[in-house]
């Protein structure tokens, strides 16, 4: 086909004219729904947030009081999860990539994999039944010996159902994602890097440090904030294991735990009415507002990993 300027271009094919109409329609999609899914958020929320003192749920003066310790507690919860589930992934990682023969990483890959597959009540449910009973002692044990520790103060819970057994069950939860992001990333060292650091008499150790980890770094950063993406909006496990309280309290044994904002609203949304719903919608906006800058900051980390343009 000749355009007026004499430029050949070639004709699109009807199969090529459906992809291309097929693929805008579908971005368009799913743009919409996420405006409609804020827009909704944002107008049922309007009630709470200019409510009147003594309206709104726990007797709070307005609806920030109200949200502030369901804040606290989802990241707090989340900020534990991540830190525990963080170098377990790393190594678990590692041990895939560099170290476990094939046949066993494979293996090992799989269950890691299938771990992702769990549904959320089942966690909660082990986390309930068999976690809490068993960590319990070791709380007390953890009270009695480093209770000059802050976060280890304040009376010991009887059942084990904390912030902390909480955070444990979603650690496990965030572990398969976390571990898959890692492991794909270290398989994406340079060779050349890994051999030029083994030949100049590294170890195996070494040659992680110098050549693996520098590299996978970035990919690490991304597979943190993708971890706490999840943890925020966990609902479940949280629900059924944690025995939660209107407080802001940094006590990791006690029975007196901040609630996350999901878990609250997986709670009270049965039973609430009015002013009640508008307000555990708010609570909603708050956490979509936080998982969206989550997932911003990790697409950030991702896009900035530029890709090896050498060897590989």
């Amino acid at each position: 086909m000749t355009t007026a300027a004499g430029e050949i271009t070639a004709r699109k094919r009807l199969g090529d004219r459906v992809f291309s109409t097929s693929t805008i329609v579908a971005g368009s999609i799913i743009l919409a729904v996420l405006a409609a899914v804020a827009i909704f958020l944002v107008v049922q929320s309007i009630p709470a947030i200019v409510a009147k003192p003594g309206t709104l749920p726990n007797g709070a003066s307005n609806f920030w009081v109200y949200v502030w310790p369901l804040v606290f507690g989802t990241v707090w919860a989340a900020a534990i999860a991540l830190i525990i589930a963080t170098p377990i992934s790393i190594g678990v990682a590692l041990f895939i990539s560099h170290y476990a023969p094939r046949r066993i990483a494979q293996l090992l890959g799989y269950v890691i994999d299938l771990l992702a597959a769990v549904p959320s009540v089942v966690f909660g449910l082990w986390g309930i039944q068999v976690l809490a009973p068993a960590v319990q002692p070791f709380y007390v044990w953890l009270n009695e010996h480093a209770a000059w520790i802050p976060l280890f103060g304040g009376d010991v819970s009887g059942t084990g159902r904390t912030i902390l057994t909480v955070a444990i069950v979603l650690a496990v939860m965030v572990l398969p994602i976390m571990t898959a992001v890692c492991r794909e990333v270290f398989l994406q060292t340079p060779k050349l890097h890994e051999e030029a650091a083994l030949a100049l008499g590294a170890t195996r150790w070494e040659m992680i440090r110098v050549a693996v980890l520098p590299f996978g770094r970035p990919g690490i950063i991304s597979a943190a904030m993708l971890g706490l993406g999840r943890a925020l909006g966990e609902t479940m496990a949280v629900a059924m294991v944690l025995s939660p309280a209107v407080v802001v309290s940094f006590f990791l044994l006690t029975s007196q735990n901040p609630n996350t904002i999901a878990a609250n609203i997986a709670l009270q949304f049965p039973e609430a009415a009015g002013i009640g719903v508008n307000t555990l919608i708010a609570s909603g906006l708050v956490l979509f507002v936080i998982t969206f800058i989550v997932n911003a900051i990790a697409r950030y980390a991702v896009n900035r990993r530029k890709a090896f343009s050498g060897a590989n």
